[in-house]
C-alpha cells in the first residue's frame, strides 16, 4: 500500500460539488492500493499514519502525531499512485489492484481508522473527486507499507 500524506490546516473532498468530507488541521493521505496488498499491510500503513511524527513540539521540531495534536485525518482512495512511470509517456497502472480488492481493503484501512481515532473523514472509492487543501509548511511524505 502506498500512502501520499500531506499535514493540513484543512482539507476537503467533493462530489458533484457537494463536500462529503472535511477535516481542519490533520492528515490528508492519498491511498494507493497494490495488486498483493493485504489487511497486515493496511494495519501497518494505518499504524504509521497515526504515529508518524510530522507535527511541530514546542521547539518547532516535527516531534508530534497527530493522536498527539488529536487532529483529522482524511483518507481519499487515489489509485493512480500505484502508477508505474519508469518508461514511455503514459503510466501503466498494471500494478494497482483490481477495483474491488481495493475498494475492500481501502474500506477496511478506514473502518480500522475509525475504530483507533476518533476524527477520520474519507473520499468515495471510484469517483471523481475534488480534493482542496492547505498544505502546513509544506510537508509531505510518501510511505509504503
Amino acid at each position: 500500500m502506498i500512502a501520499l500524506l500531506q499535514r493540513v490546516t484543512q482539507a476537503q473532498v467533493a462530489v458533484a460539488g457537494l463536500t462529503i468530507a472535511q477535516i481542519d488541521q490533520g492528515l490528508l493521505v492519498f491511498i494507493g492500493v497494490e495488486r498483493d496488498d493485504t489487511e497486515q499491510q493496511a494495519e501497518r500503513l494505518l499504524q504509521r499514519l497515526l504515529h508518524y511524527r510530522v507535527f511541530a513540539d514546542q521547539d518547532g521540531k516535527m516531534n508530534r502525531s497527530l493522536l498527539d495534536v488529536h487532529g483529522g485525518l482524511l483518507l481519499v482512495p487515489q489509485f493512480t499512485l500505484a502508477a508505474d512511470t519508469h518508461k514511455g509517456l503514459r503510466p501503466s497502472f498494471t500494478p494497482a489492484a483490481e477495483p474491488q480488492h481495493g475498494e475492500w481493503l481501502f474500506d477496511y484501512l478506514a473502518q480500522q481508522a475509525r475504530a483507533q481515532h476518533d476524527k477520520v473523514e474519507t473520499g468515495r472509492f471510484g469517483a471523481d473527486m475534488q480534493v482542496t487543501l492547505t498544505n502546513d509548511g509544506p510537508v509531505t511524505f510518501w510511505l509504503q507499507a
